[in-house]
């Protein structure tokens, strides 16, 4: 039995498609805004999406699932202030906001393939859906939900009872934020815009029944997911900071249009913490999967590091996690071709394989429980008979992790005289080859010297690194 933690109810529950008869399931995920490229903690929220469509395909679903990219109306501020992120980006880069939008597209795109993300059945773009968000801007309007002002559309928030139906706790905190400065005819102060009134130098806007204006971000989503999958669908995920205003809103047009939630599940991946604060361009920590690579960690190394804690549970990146995160990966697929090129089979009965595989997709059903899933792949790896049988049920489980387990691992420069490192040592030997590549002289004495406390000497030659024990 599948269950999934649903946001909306704050709780488990057993997964039923609404369509039991064709057992199609059909999801909405929120994309990018291709303003910029992506960083790593963009990533583990589409890592989450492919692990949950993996998991519903093994479970025998059919998948419907849109996946938006926005292209315009989301504005700096993720409510109704700043200017468009798309313009911005265009007036700094001096490009035209197509090319923009063209350039970061291709860059998510090429992120989520090298991390081994399948692809959603529809990727939408915002700007070739611009009748379907008037359309229903005036269903919503017509329905007494929405009213005009100087400046747009609003949704009035004070009509709708169930407003703030999601977000719940967060409610009153973003009412506390909320400001009223950016259009006094506003009547209440959790009002979002709908439909944008554009300025004469505003690039991107489209005629429309309220003058030249362009869609204000959460019409975007409401309207493509309405197209693709109809007024309700199975599930919708996003990231936890979509809670409280995007995704608040999302429910809140849909109810003004069609009286209905449009998602039965909905679900929201945790953020990524950098060094246990915040991520942020200030900081200079917005780290690519680009940047991960210039030192040697590959993109499926980052995929392995966000198994390491449950997509509901917050998880911080480090250096030091990361580096550790592509030694196990390495080890796993090592561990792999020990039991493939062991060349035995059908050594190992049915009642232990189906064992093991019972427990793995057993941790699955629990709420994507990947971490536990992978314990339970690790439980695989570590026997000690080995068996083509074991390699076999590594590459079943590989289905779900996308981890490309039977990928050659490049040579270790660690001599294989010492058999019995142990992993906290060969993690500094990986750290400390890694750090000596990227010129970082003085982080590679420093682990160096923390070999040496450990027991183990280092020596450096033109074959890499050897190892000794002291």
């Amino acid at each position: 039995m599948l269950k999934l933690y649903n946001t909306l109810t704050k709780q488990k529950e057993e997964f039923k498609p609404i369509d039991t008869k064709s057992n199609e399931v059909r999801i909405y995920t929120c994309g990018p805004t291709v303003y910029s490229y992506p960083h790593i903690g963009n990533m583990r929220a589409y890592i989450f999406m492919d692990n949950l469509r993996k998991v519903l395909k093994h479970n025998g679903y059919k998948l419907k699932h849109v996946m938006n990219i926005t292209d315009v109306g989301h504005l700096t501020s993720d409510a109704d202030e700043g200017e468009d992120k798309m313009l911005k980006s265009a007036r700094e880069k001096n490009m035209s906001v197509y090319d923009i939008a063209n350039m970061y597209t291709e860059a998510f795109l090429n992120d989520i393939s090298s991390l081994n993300v399948e692809l959603p059945e529809y990727i939408t773009k915002a700007t070739d859906h611009i009748k379907e968000m008037e359309e229903y801007v005036g269903e919503i309007v017509d329905n007494d939900y929405g009213y005009v002002t100087s400046k747009g559309v609003y949704f009035d928030t004070k009509k709708l009872t169930t407003y703030g139906e999601l977000s719940k706790a967060n409610l009153s905190e973003q009412k506390a934020g909320a400001r009223v400065d950016v259009d006094p005819e506003k009547k209440n102060y959790l009002d979002f815009a709908l439909w944008i009134k554009a300025p004469k130098e505003h690039i991107m806007k489209w005629d429309s029944r309220w003058g030249v204006c362009y869609p204000g971000w959460h019409i975007e989503c409401s309207a493509m997911s309405r197209k693709y999958l109809g007024e309700e669908f199975d599930i919708h995920t996003g990231g936890v900071d979509h809670i409280p205003i995007h995704h608040e809103n999302e429910i809140a047009q849909s109810r003004g249009a069609t009286g209905k939630n449009p998602a039965h599940f909905w679900m929201h991946c945790e953020f990524l913490l950098i060094d246990s604060g915040k991520m942020s361009k200030s900081l200079g920590n917005v780290y690519t999967l680009k940047n991960l690579e210039e030192k040697g960690i590959e993109p499926l190394a980052y995929r392995y590091f966000t198994y390491t804690s449950h997509y509901r549970n917050k998880l911080n990146f480090t250096w030091e996690s990361v580096f550790a995160a592509q030694t196990s990966l390495n080890r796993l697929r090592e561990a792999y071709f020990q039991h493939e090129n062991s060349q035995v089979v059908n050594n190992i009965s049915a009642q232990r394989l189906n064992e093991l595989r019972t427990k793995f997709y057993d941790a699955l059903s629990d709420d994507i429980n990947v971490p536990m899933a992978l314990a339970i792949a690790w439980e695989v790896a570590k026997e000690q008979e080995k068996s083509v049988d074991y390699a076999k049920l590594l590459l079943e489980f590989d289905e779900i992790f996308s981890l490309k387990l039977n990928r050659k691992v490049r040579p270790s420069s660690v001599l294989d005289e010492v058999t019995d490192i142990p992993n906290e040592v060969r993690d500094i030997i990986e750290r400390r080859k890694l750090a000596r590549q990227n010129k970082e002289f003085a982080l590679s004495d420093e682990l160096r010297d923390k070999l040496m406390e450990l027991g183990y000497k280092v020596i450096d030659s033109k074959d890499g690194q050897k190892i000794e024990v002291i």
